[in-house]
């Protein structure tokens, strides 16, 4: 979508070094060459797509050298944009360009807006529901937009731009008060987030391993500070595709029902379908979800028993075990 306002700002492909702030791994992102491009993205599927293309992609910027052009992707939080444009900033060059990019849903002219208190703006294209600005000033951006960490919960550190940073997630609390005392010896929790969840189930008695399993590289990071337990792996990786060598006895999820800003209740599917791949046969899995999603028919099909074992007019906790395909063509 992004790729027309792009081309208009990069005509040409830009000489010198090349920071991209953010990319989805499909995109068309052609007018960067990928030797001069290093690409800053955390999702695990984008950052392998953008890596099979050819592009230098890491996970953070801290620690990189300076480049000479700086392109920022907005993401939907203010608080994470504030960050990304005051750290891209800090990465240029003497004299580099800092360009912003972002559709109007993500919130680009009021980002734009709070730059113009203190930056002019160099050059500006609006194209394809959305906006692409150069800064004359990158080195105005205040010191306060470097982004702030949250306490959502006590002993919990965040990050914005994280799912639910600022708040223990209502799904996830229901999901904790449903689940039995003691629980399997080898579980996947799998969508972990920054760690709330995975470290109730640790507090249960029963688990001897907890693999936490998270595509956002910054949440598992805060996952890794947020729980000290020899009981807890840590794998960054798309749960849609995760597998171990060995399956396990559990699976808990509150999976992701949202692609950007639009309903995807086929992320949850794609979740039930991986959770029903790393389970033994006679295995359970819990998973929460908002009432109105259709996810009871993908569990049947998977499970042999599935029941609804608590929730509210919210949300509804589920409960499966058994793989229902395998049984059925057995008899």
């Amino acid at each position: 979508m992004r790729h027309a306002r792009l081309s208009l700002a990069f005509p040409e492909p830009p000489q010198g070094r090349v920071m991209l702030f953010g990319a989805d791994g499909a995109e068309d992102i052609s007018a960067f060459v990928p030797q001069n491009t290093t690409v800053i993205e955390g999702m695990a599927h984008h950052h392998a797509a953008l890596q099979a293309r050819g592009y230098q992609v890491e996970t953070a910027a801290d620690q990189l050298p300076s480049f000479d052009i700086a392109v920022v992707t907005l993401p939907r939080s203010r608080e994470a944009a504030r960050a990304r444009i005051f750290l891209a900033a800090s990465k240029l060059l003497p004299n580099g360009d800092l360009w912003i990019d972002g559709q109007k849903t993500d919130g680009i002219e009021a980002v734009l807006k709070e730059i113009r208190a203190f930056s002019n703006i160099a050059e500006l294209h609006s194209k394809a529901h959305g906006k692409i600005a150069r800064l004359s000033d990158p080195g105005a951006i205040p010191a306060d937009w470097a982004g702030a960490s949250y306490t959502p919960a006590p002993g919990f550190t965040t990050k914005a731009g994280i799912f639910s940073a600022e708040t223990v997630d209502p799904g996830s609390v229901a999901l904790a008060a449903a689940l039995p005392e003691k629980l399997p010896t080898r579980i996947v929790d799998l969508g972990a987030g920054w760690g709330w969840l995975s470290a109730q189930i640790l507090r249960h008695p029963g688990v001897d391993v907890l693999h936490l399993v998270e595509a956002d590289h910054t949440a598992l990071e805060c996952a890794r500070t947020n729980i000290d337990d020899p009981r807890a792996q840590f794998h960054w990786a798309d749960a849609r595709s995760f597998k171990l060598p060995e399956p396990v006895n559990g699976v808990i999820m509150n999976p992701p029902f949202h692609s950007g800003r639009a309903a995807d209740p086929s992320l949850g599917i794609a979740f039930i379908r991986a959770a029903a791949s790393l389970l033994t046969g006679a295995g359970k899995l819990w998973v929460v979800a908002n009432r109105h999603l259709p996810y009871e028919a993908e569990l049947s099909h998977h499970f042999a028993d599935v029941s609804e074992i608590g929730g509210d007019n919210r949300f509804k906790i589920l409960a499966a075990t058994g793989s229902g395909a395998r049984n059925r063509r057995s008899r």
